[in-house]
C-alpha cells in the first residue's frame, strides 16, 4: 500500500488520503482490529473505515483515533506554536500580534525580509 505523497505539491484530498492510508498503515502494523480502534475511539467502524480511506471525516474523529493510537504527540509538530519572535515585539512596543494587514502578506518570489545595507539604499 502505498501512502507517500510530494506534500508541497500535492492537493488536499491527495494530502488527506496519504495521511489516512498512514493511519491505517500504523493500525496494520500494530495489529489492531478496526473494532478496537472504533470502541476506543468511540466511532462507528463504518466511519474508521472512511477515515482509513480518506473519504471526509471530521477533525474530531482522526483525533480520537490517533489519541488510541498513542500519536497524539505528533499533532504538535502538524502546526508547531509560532510564538512571537523577540523583534517583533520589540517592534510592537512588548504586544503581541492580534491580527495580520495587506500589506505583511508575502509576495510570491520576494523575501519578506531585507539585509540591513539594502534598507540603507532606500533612504
Amino acid at each position: 500500500m502505498s501512502y507517500t505523497v510530494n506534500f508541497s505539491i500535492a492537493t488536499s484530498e491527495q494530502i488527506e488520503r496519504a495521511l489516512c492510508a498512514r493511519v491505517e498503515a500504523i493500525r496494520l502494523a500494530r495489529n489492531i482490529t478496526q473494532a478496537w480502534v472504533a470502541k476506543e475511539a468511540r466511532i462507528s467502524e463504518r466511519t474508521l473505515r472512511r477515515l482509513e480511506k480518506g473519504q471526509g471525516t471530521s477533525l474530531e474523529t482522526l483525533i480520537r483515533v490517533l489519541v488510541v493510537l498513542g500519536l497524539q504527540q505528533n499533532l504538535e509538530a502538524l502546526l508547531p506554536d509560532p510564538g512571537v519572535r523577540p523583534i517583533e515585539r520589540v517592534r510592537l512596543g512588548g504586544f503581541e500580534r492580534r491580527r495580520a494587514h495587506k500589506e505583511g502578506e508575502p509576495h510570491k518570489g520576494e523575501p519578506s525580509w531585507k539585509w540591513a545595507d539594502e534598507n540603507a539604499d532606500d533612504k
